[in-house]
């Protein structure tokens, strides 16, 4: 913490403009890319067949998803240098908040190891036939899933803090604050209707899906133009 404690605010903005690009490619390949290229719903064995198939892939797939978990803990610290001197309440606010989701989303990926572990094979498993296997790492894959939503209400959370700070702050436009905030609601939201409204699930996050942009809208405006900092706090 005190390497942190040592970072200027412009320097803070330097190296976040720097890693959100590679948080978020990163964050593409491991967490959308690989699942949607190789697992196929309730199809458990052509997935294994994928697998099997795109083992390095799948297992860059659960390494690129844990790099971005850490990008995403070196990202909040420097959010905070950022913007501690405009209220250091909902500074620490964004840091717990951003930081408890990193351990459920990192446990998480256990599961798609253990499905890996399942399509390796091994004399252990020798016990259950194929068609049991290839429905046990199904249901692991599955079980990845749905820790993403629980992950997914931490990823909500963190915004309504950092929603507040850049419309305090003065170092953004305002309205970007607003749209934060937006999808602060929106990515909490989202796993709760999953679960309670999965009858109603295919009509709302779609909406709720447009709603996150606001957080793509921050990142966006820090990357391209930067932050408006204090001449007196650079």
């Amino acid at each position: 913490m005190k390497i942190f404690s040592e970072i200027s605010q412009s320097q803070a903005v330097k190296y976040l403009r720097l890693m959100y690009p590679i948080w978020m490619v990163v964050g593409i390949v491991g967490v959308m890319y690989v699942p949607s290229t190789l697992i196929v719903p309730g199809d458990a064995s052509t997935t294994a067949s994928n697998i099997m198939g795109n083992e390095l892939l799948f297992s860059t797939g659960i390494v690129a998803s844990l790099v971005t978990q850490l990008i995403h803990i070196l990202m909040v610290l420097l959010l905070y240098q950022l913007f501690k001197t405009v209220n250091k309440d909902h500074s620490w606010l964004l840091v717990v908040f951003g930081l408890v989701g990193v351990p459920i989303a990192m446990l998480n990926d256990l599961n798609r190891v253990a499905a890996l572990l399942i399509v390796r094979g091994g004399d252990y498993l020798t016990a259950f036939e194929p068609s049991q296997l290839n429905a046990l790492m199904l249901f692991f894959l599955n079980l990845n899933e749905q820790g993403m939503y629980i992950a997914t209400i931490f990823w909500g959370l963190w915004l309504f803090p950092l929603g507040y700070l850049v419309y305090e702050s003065g170092y953004f436009p305002k309205s970007i604050g607003i749209v934060v905030i937006v999808s602060g609601f929106s990515y909490t939201l989202d796993p709760f209707t999953r679960l309670l409204l999965p009858t109603l699930a295919a009509t709302i996050i779609p909406i709720l899906t447009i709603l996150n942009m606001g957080e793509l809208i921050f990142v966006a405006w820090l990357v391209v133009k930067g932050a408006k900092l204090p001449i007196s706090k650079s």
